[in-house]
């Protein structure tokens, strides 16, 4: 039913993951083979290109569906329906932010600073052109291939580049002067093909298994058994999505109780429920959480 289109390059092993996880695993012939397979009656075929041809080819109709980033969706100005977010990167759950940067020792601090004719590169040359018209800057913009960061100041005067968390920039001696673009993964979609009740149905199922598999990352399920005397105490202290769950126990031996948590805040927790008087505690990993 549904022509998928896969990121290769940074993206390619975190979206695996993803699918993966997501209960839609990916099998190709080998690591470098471009095109693969997912065991779905919903999805008829795989391809794995780069994210940023992805936009294109599915506004041209080559792919009923797709994953790229938004900033590749701006840069190639793509007509495509986005059917919703998904927060991972190449190395954390954080955007990427495509931003401005100059040598930290240039007196710039924003984008009309630039000087006419300023030598600016960047691997997104339409989002950089449009974005320096709307400030006034008439710069010239080039095309760069890589190692963006290395050419400030000796080839450029300012590159247009991504980042997760800024330190390549300022480990280069760049500093940031503007945030253009917050870019999450996305989920994509031809418009034509949304317009198919059957095909538009097909894709948010596929959403809803890839959303509640990334809600379940870094969340654990906690069950435990605790006395009528210490319920209050423990719901106290105890963390959940809405309200945990309280179940009377089989002739009145106390309530079981249970509620998601953070992964990250189990450490503390558990000594801190066994304080106030729980027992029998279980922590149980999770694999979707779907609203």
């Amino acid at each position: 039913m549904l022509r998928l289109v896969l990121p290769k390059g940074s993206l390619e092993k975190p979206t695996l993951q993803l699918f993966e996880e997501a209960d839609l695993p990916v099998r190709r012939s080998s690591e470098v083979a471009y095109s693969a397979t997912i065991a779905d009656p919903r999805i008829d075929s795989v391809r794995i290109l780069r994210p940023q041809e992805i936009p294109r080819y599915v506004d041209e109709g080559l792919f009923d569906l797709g994953i790229t980033g938004r900033d590749w969706i701006d840069e190639t100005a793509s007509t495509v329906v986005s059917l919703g977010e998904l927060h991972y990167s190449k190395a954390t759950a954080r955007p990427i932010r495509v931003v401005l940067a100059v040598s930290a020792a240039s007196g710039i601090e924003k984008a009309s600073d630039l000087p006419a004719g300023a030598r600016v590169h960047t691997e997104y040359p339409e989002l950089t052109r449009r974005y320096l018209e709307t400030h006034g800057v008439d710069a010239e913009v080039t095309l760069s291939y890589g190692a963006t960061e290395a050419k400030v100041p000796d080839i450029a005067d300012a590159v247009v580049e991504i980042t997760e968390t800024g330190r390549a920039l300022k480990a280069a001696g760049l500093r940031i002067v503007d945030t253009i673009l917050v870019s999450y993964t996305e989920l994509i979609a031809n418009p034509a093909a949304c317009e198919d009740p059957e095909k538009r149905h097909a894709m948010a199922q596929v959403l809803t298994l890839l959303q509640g598999t990334l809600e379940a990352r870094g969340k654990v399920l906690v069950k435990l058994n605790v006395s009528e005397a210490d319920l209050d105490r423990v719901i106290e202290i105890l963390p959940s999505m809405r309200a945990p769950t309280v179940s009377k126990l089989f002739r009145d031996a106390g309530y079981a109780v249970e509620t998601v948590v953070p992964k990250a805040e189990i450490n503390v927790l558990i000594p801190a429920l066994r304080d106030h008087g729980a027992t029998d505690i279980i922590e149980l990993p999770l694999s979707k959480i779907v609203h």
